[in-house]
């Protein structure tokens, strides 16, 4: 794509290595020359114009918040829809409850496969800067067409509407699904861009940015839920209560301000090449280890194959150094000493010989695969509450005085225990983790995770605590047989959902932080869509648990543990069984964590 700024971007934006260069400063009255020294980042970032980014000029805070905001902006508008679809569909656009459910349904598999395009694009030609540009812009046609398709039925209400609203597929029905799958597709492709490139606004060779680094990701998922309570409560209402042409146009002037406010950074943001398709370097190192497969690995694991001088191969990309471990992939760096003397090789024979940096990228995404893996689970507890839990709340005791609480309401807990602990651990534990490891960050990504598994352990424990008062409850009042609420306050679901939102302040945050640090600096974008990806697989995983439990325990006329009266059932096994589940991951989490070795950076 051609750019302003990308012409400009070669040997000097990748030569920007060193921490400072020496620029003469000519007095007004031409009588001496003196040095100021102007610092740059050692990531090889640059500014819009194409040239080494400055650490006191760009990025940082007064960058990275402007990426905030549009995430928040644009959440805003994503989540607007997500909460209220099911509504829209069936009194709306009158859609059966099957049908309604199976478009949700379709449609959230969109959302989460969209991250994955997005994140091609960004580090394999585009940028992270333009793909997120390119991917708002689709997202703000999406909200614009849900604003059409709201307002065109009272436009054309009367004697002389046009054939086309009355045939059976109406127009405006067309229109709606078009721009919900276009803001699909907005919002989903932007969504890793936008993370990743807030993160890029600080430098990995400097330590204190290092530290901010990690700050962002905690007040980025604060921010993206401040943006759910706002969509769950007031534009929820707005679309219930004054219309969803009120609710969508609401979500659609947020979307453009939030765009707005990311264009303004334009020229204190630090940018990093794209790196050229993350695909086909792996299939080079795969296919270049394959053909090697017969030869015998050096002992000095320095003589396989790297280009000279400080600059990767990779655009965009720092090198890395060699790790023990998956020697396999090492053959594809077999190289002999005649063999670099140029360094053309590279792009003569790159499907048979791979520099180090370029096996190590291999390396880094199968032992990051272990850890992706036992946060699923932690992703299938956070789908309880959407399910599981509600279902629970629907049979105990909604009122609080003269008020009812819708039991999904309670859903709500989730979202404030993350805003309240979000800047509780900011500031209060992170400190007094800084004390007790001598970290900057206070404890790694890999321990905050253990921690937010323990909690969504604890979590399960405390719905299963509650489960069985509740049916010990039932059988003392004599309602086991009837399908009616039991007299049990259900403000006793409040610690279980507090937990489950402590454990997004530990796991969900560390993991974006976990994959963004430890993946390859061309691969960025790709690694955090594939955590993003994490909460697909919790919630097919989730949706397979459940769909089995019914099997193992509806036998031999037993109404097995989650009946359609969960008075006659046993919904604690399930969370007992879930429980045990959840501490056996934790145990598997932290067999990998002990032996995964980190990625390392010259």
């Amino acid at each position: 794509m051609s750019t302003s700024f990308l012409p400009l971007v070669g040997k000097e934006a990748m030569g920007s290595r060193s921490q400072s260069y020496k620029t003469p400063l000519l007095e007004e009255d031409n009588s001496s020359l003196q040095e100021n020294t102007v610092q740059y980042t050692g990531d090889g970032s640059f500014c819009f114009r194409g040239h080494p980014a400055s650490k006191n000029h760009t990025g940082k805070w007064n960058a990275c918040s402007l990426t905030i905001v549009c995430s928040f902006c644009s959440y805003l508008g994503f989540s607007s829809i997500t909460k209220n679809l099911v509504s829209y569909l069936t009194k709306v656009l009158h859609e059966t409850n099957v049908v309604a459910a199976r478009n949700v349904s379709t449609w959230h598999g969109t959302c989460n496969l969209a991250p994955l395009v997005g994140a091609f694009i960004t580090d394999s030609y585009l940028g992270k800067y333009w793909t997120a540009l390119i991917f708002c812009t689709v997202f703000i046609i999406g909200m614009m067409m849900l604003v059409l398709s709201a307002a065109l039925p009272m436009i054309f209400k009367g004697p002389h509407v046009s054939a086309a609203w009355t045939d059976t597929v109406p127009s405006h029905y067309i229109m709606f699904f078009v721009g919900l799958y276009m803001v699909a597709i907005g919002y989903g492709g932007q969504n890793p861009c936008v993370i990743s490139f807030g993160a890029d606004q600080f430098d990995d060779t400097d330590e204190e940015e290092r530290t901010q680094k990690s700050s962002f990701f905690n007040w980025h998922y604060f921010t993206q839920n401040a943006a759910s309570l706002i969509a769950g409560t007031i534009i929820v209402w707005v679309q219930d209560h004054e219309g969803w042409l009120w609710g969508f146009t609401i979500s659609a002037v947020f979307l453009v301000l939030g765009v707005g406010a990311f264009l303004l950074g334009t020229t204190v943001y630090r940018f990093q090449k794209p790196g050229g398709s993350p695909v086909a370097r792996l299939c080079q190192v795969i296919v270049a280890a394959t053909r090697n497969f017969s030869k015998d690995l050096p002992c000095d694991r320095s003589l396989l194959y790297e280009i000279p001088g400080q600059g990767s191969a990779i655009e965009g990309s720092r090198k890395l150094k060699h790790t023990t471990g998956l020697e396999f992939f090492d053959k594809a760096a077999i190289v002999t000493s005649s063999d670099v003397e140029s360094v053309a090789l590279l792009n003569k024979w790159r499907w048979r010989i791979c520099t180090v940096t370029q096996v190590e990228e291999i390396k880094i995404l199968i032992r990051m695969l272990p850890i992706w893996a036992t946060m699923v689970l932690f992703n299938t507890v956070l789908e309880q509450m959407f399910s599981t839990f509600v279902e629970q709340g629907m049979v105990m005791d909604k009122h609080i005085g003269a008020f009812e609480i819708p039991p999904a309401s309670f859903q709500s807990v989730d979202v404030i225990a993350v805003l309240v602990l979000v800047p509780v651990y900011e500031k209060i534990l992170v400190p007094v983790f800084r004390k007790v490891t001598g970290m900057a960050t206070g404890i790694t990504p890999l321990q905050r995770i253990g921690i937010g598994l323990s909690l969504s352990m604890l979590s399960m424990v405390s719905a299963a605590l509650v489960e069985c008062n509740r049916l010990q409850i039932a059988e003392a009042e004599g309602l086991v047989h009837r399908n009616v609420a039991v007299p049990m306050s259900i403000l006793w679901q409040a610690p279980q959902y507090f937990l489950i939102g402590a454990g997004e302040v530990f796991s969900k945050i560390g993991l974006n932080e976990f994959f963004y640090g430890e993946s390859p600096d061309a691969m960025r974008s790709l690694c955090l869509a594939f955590s993003l990806a994490n909460i697909s697989a919790g919630s097919y995983l989730s949706s397979f648990i459940i769909s089995l439990v019914p099997v193992f325990t509806a036998r031999g006329g037993s109404p097995g543990w989650i009946p359609d009266n969960l008075n006659e059932g046993h919904m604690d096994r399930f969370f007992w069984m879930m429980s045990g589940l959840c501490f056996l991951n934790l145990l598997a989490f932290v067999f990998c964590a002990m032996r995964y070795t980190s990625k390392k950076a010259p």
